[in-house]
């Protein structure tokens, strides 16, 4: 089962990368694309018909082994469902790249940078 708030497709997550707006923190690179018609995908099924905020992660073999980069992962999806998901209503796309040192933060230091990051 797919996840209704998750981008799974590469062209989304490029689409993302390049035309949105990037907001840089100590630790995190948030990407921010909002759709602006009424279904940003009229012809796909698999995309949440309730609307947005969609999210996809980056986090690549510079933040650490498989056990540290899922852990940073989970963390940077807890707190996008904590602070961004009920704030934001919106159709929009957040890709977030975790940074090297990202993995030596707690979940509530990279919840607050995901915070400062989305307004």
């Amino acid at each position: 089962m797919i996840s209704p708030h998750r981008i799974h497709r590469r062209s989304d997550f490029q689409r993302t990368l390049k035309q949105g707006v990037r907001i840089r923190t100590r630790d995190l690179d948030v990407h921010r694309l909002t759709v602006s018609c009424e279904h940003p995908h009229p012809s796909r099924v698999d995309v949440a018909l309730s609307g947005g905020p969609w999210l996809g992660m980056v986090v690549s073999k510079k933040v650490g082994n498989s056990v540290v980069r899922h852990r940073v992962a989970r963390r940077i999806r807890a707190a996008f469902r904590s602070t961004v998901l009920p704030a934001d209503a919106g159709q929009s796309y957040f890709v977030v790249r975790a940074r090297p040192s990202a993995a030596d933060r707690s979940s509530d230091e990279l919840a607050q940078q995901l915070t400062r990051a989305v307004p």
